[in-house]
Order: C-alpha cells, then structure tokens, then sequence
C-alpha cells in the first residue's frame, strides 16, 4: 500500500550496508537475518573470531552466507597477521572457515604501496573479494594524511584488486577520514574523495545516525555505508528509503 523510494535487490552494486559484528551470539545472528535483505556484507570486527571456538565461527559465517551476505575479518586481524608473518596462513585458514571476503588495512601497522597491494594481490589469487581500508586508528596519524594521500592510495589499492575502499573512522566515528572532532562531516573531503575514487567503488564508515543521516541526504540512498551496529541496519534502511522524517521528502 505504501510506496517505497525504489532500492536494487542483493546482489548490489551501490547502496551497500556493511554491518559490524562484534561477537554477536548465534542466536543473536540468527534474528539479526530477518533483516537480511538489507545486509550485503558482514565482518566480524577485529580479532573477535580468535575469542570464539571454530566450530562456533564456522555455524555463523555459513548462517550469514545463506543469505547472501559477504563474510569476512575486520582489518585488525589482517594486520596482527601480517605482523605475525601469517598472512598466507591467515588466508587458508579464513578460506577454510568460509570467510569469502577478506578486509585489508594499515590502521596500525606500517604497510608501504607496494606491500599493501602485493597483500590484495594474494588474497585475490586465493579466491576472495577483497575490500582496501584507508586512512589510521589514531586521529594523530590519521590527520597527517592529506586528501591527495588518501586518493593516492585508494586507487593503488583498487589497481591492485580491492574491489571498494573503505574510508576509515573507527566504532567512534569522530576526528578520523571524513570526521571532524565532534564526528561531524567535513563535505568538500567527502565530496572529493567520492568524486575521485567513484560513488560505486568507495565506500564510508558511518556509525552514527546523525553521519548515515548527512551522507544519505548529500550522496542520496545509494552510498556505500560501512561500520554499522546490528540494532541500526533497519532504521538505516528507512533513511534510504524516506521512511523517517531526517529524510522523508527529501529524497
């Protein structure tokens, strides 16, 4: 009865929901997947997955890969493998469990261009969407990235295979990439970056509802949104689709 603002059908292209799991219990997953229609992708966010036993892990991602969703690590556990000198292992061990997408990042650890993309390059071979992350953990480090380091990197990383970039800005989501210290959104970096990396191929963390609101209404119901919580994935869903008032009408 009710007209809905018209949204592509899994699998997207644009319009991504990227949620954060942070240890949710299987119960806990398995009522999370009535909203599954509106889920692309998953990742189980840092290194959460060696806190749970195999076969707990192996039940989940397959739970979520029924219904078409992308599973994969949170970028963390990427790095404290790289800095382990794990990486391979890492990746037949993620296969073998059923991660099908594996998220790549130098937040913390030091990774140069090359080493960045060499990564991306392996974990392709191996089979897996790869998706980049830029930018850093800490707002001192991260700050020191100009836009032109940022655009730089997105497209060596995309070269090298990662199928979207994530702009970084953490649980928190204040004073990292495209936040300012109040997790306000600075536009003219945010319009550049998607101008120059491609609204298809870039997406941006965006874990509070006044940031997801702001995005929505400036890059419209099809950005690319990662870093979201379990309760928001629907009340995200109705911004996209004009069903709350931050966007009805505005559309």
């Amino acid at each position: 009865m009710i007209d809905l603002l018209a949204r592509s059908e899994k699998p997207r292209a644009k319009g991504l929901t990227m949620l954060l799991d942070k240890g949710l219990g299987l119960y806990q997953a398995e009522d999370l997947m009535e909203a599954a229609p509106y889920i692309d992708i998953i990742k189980l966010g840092w290194g959460t997955p060696r806190l749970f036993s195999e076969k707990f892990i192996r039940k989940k991602v397959a739970l979520y890969k029924k219904y078409d969703i992308a599973v994969g690590n949170g970028g963390t556990f990427f790095e404290i493998a790289y800095q382990q000198s794990k990486t391979e292992a890492f990746y037949n061990y993620a296969r073998d469990i059923g991660f099908n997408l594996i998220e790549i990042s130098n937040g913390v650890i030091y990774l140069s261009a090359e080493q960045k993309a060499e990564a991306i390059r392996c974990a392709r071979e191996k089979g897996f969407t790869v998706i980049s992350e830029v930018g850093k953990k800490e707002p001192l480090e991260d700050n020191k990235l100009s836009l032109q380091d940022r655009i730089a990197e997105a497209r060596s990383d995309l070269s090298a295979g990662a199928s979207r970039v994530i702009i970084e800005a953490r649980e928190a989501g204040k004073s990292l990439g495209i936040y300012d210290d109040t997790g306000g959104v600075k536009e003219d970096i945010a319009q550049s970056l998607l101008r120059e990396i491609g609204s298809e191929k870039i997406m941006f963390e965006a874990p509070e509802k006044s940031q997801q609101t702001y995005l929505v209404l400036h890059f419209g119901p099809d950005v690319n949104l990662g870093n979201i919580r379990p309760d928001d994935v629907i009340p995200l869903e109705t911004l996209r689709r004009g069903l709350r008032g931050d966007t009805f009408g505005k559309l």
